[in-house]
């Protein structure tokens, strides 16, 4: 790395912004609530149950890899090595892609259709405040084999 004092300049931890959105949602839905009869069907709880279990591959394969590397989980701290193997060869962020199927999940099972209305300002911010600037870090600090990654795998899914 150029400089050991880099690093993303996230300083909202990603995961309090999907939980501060989801909150945002219910607490909206007590002041201004929509129909939550779609989210009583049996279906949707089968849909929620299996956006969760999705949400473990994603979530505890990238946690594990991140632990079996050393590397750090927290955005404000330079990245001492590049993910690339494992479930990174799947998306680029699966930390990110795991807390989507838990956010959707939850919201299949507590039933609010503010939190589907919010998503995409959810993503959007963690679009634009995060994966922008982890993204421009990770080129920063490992150049060509973060570009070439970035080339050979999706940001999402």
């Amino acid at each position: 790395m150029e400089n050991k004092k880099d690093s993303p300049g996230v300083y909202i931890p990603p995961p309090l912004l999907y939980v501060l959105i989801f909150l945002a949602a219910v607490f909206i839905q007590k002041k201004i609530p929509i129909d939550t009869s779609l989210f009583h069907l049996q279906v949707t709880k089968i849909v929620g149950i299996l956006l969760l279990v999705t949400s473990l591959f994603f979530s505890i394969t990238s946690l594990r890899k991140f632990f079996q590397s050393k590397n750090t989980l927290i955005p404000i701290k330079p990245a001492s090595s590049l993910q690339t193997n494992g479930v990174y060869n799947i998306s680029r962020n699966p930390m990110y892609v795991g807390l989507v199927f838990i956010y959707l999940g939850l919201t299949c099972l507590i039933g609010n259709w503010w939190n589907i209305i919010l998503f995409p300002i959810l993503l959007l911010i963690i679009q634009k405040y995060v994966i922008k600037k982890e993204e421009e870090y990770l080129e920063r600090a490992f150049g060509v084999k973060y570009v070439e990654y970035k080339n050979k795998v999706r940001r999402w899914l």
